[in-house]
């Protein structure tokens, strides 16, 4: 009974647009040298209903800060977005300059049960921006409840995995892994997470992330993370 309502809730959350997000909140600094990492996405991206220091790019920039990377980590969320509105976005996200962004979209179009193919060739041309501007990309899957049907779920958790080998980029399979489902790192809609929850996010994330920042800044674009 839990589950169901957490799903009905699912549905009505992400699927509204909630403009957390504002230019001023993800601009750039002249001042600030350091390479950044946008994260770019919905509200999973923006923090919606935590505070913006327990947001996940909040988050990360602390963990990054105590692990001795000199990345800024600028929050490029936006509550409510699907990947159409991420690739009329593009052109902004390139203003901040960024050296790598952390991908997270594709929520909001299952959960309206939008083509899988759309969504598909949306977030190929969102990387192919991106990288055509010589920035390094980390994507993020997501996964969606059952009730949507098999069909369509495992052909929209199989689109993340078909982009991100076909576009050769590193690859999270759930940007939620050990947090959805979880309802001690939820709030209270059952999907969006807690500041708890963030923190998990942002260990899974450092995961895929420290290898890539291990390596040369320049590298970062050029960085292959084939899946098999």
């Amino acid at each position: 009974m839990l589950l169901r309502r957490a799903l009905v809730l699912i549905v009505f959350t992400l699927a509204t647009v909630s403009w957390y997000f504002t230019p001023a909140r993800a601009s750039s600094s002249t001042l600030d040298t350091r390479p950044r990492i946008v994260a770019f996405g919905d509200s999973l991206t923006a923090g919606l209903g935590v505070s913006a220091e327990e947001s996940y790019p909040a988050q990360l920039q602390r963990r990054l800060d105590v692990l001795g990377y000199t990345y800024r980590v600028i929050n490029a969320g936006v509550s409510g977005d699907t990947t159409a509105g991420g690739l009329r976005r593009v052109s902004w996200i390139l203003t901040n300059k960024p050296d790598l962004v952390i991908l997270e979209l594709g929520a909001n179009d299952g959960l309206r049960g939008l083509s899988v193919d759309q969504t598909q060739h949306n977030l190929r041309e969102i990387i192919q921006r991106l990288r055509g501007a010589g920035v390094g990309i980390v994507l993020a899957g997501m996964k969606l409840p059952p009730n949507y049907g098999q069909d369509y779920t495992m052909r929209f958790e199989a689109m993340y995995r078909t982009v991100a080998r076909e576009q050769q980029v590193p690859f999270i399979p759930f940007f939620l892994e050990g947090v959805g489902g979880s309802s001690s790192l939820n709030q209270a809609d059952g999907i969006h997470p807690t500041g708890e929850g963030y923190k998990v996010v942002v260990e899974n994330l450092l995961k895929t992330l420290i290898p890539i920042l291990n390596e040369k800044p320049q590298k970062l674009s050029f960085l292959l993370n084939r899946v098999e």
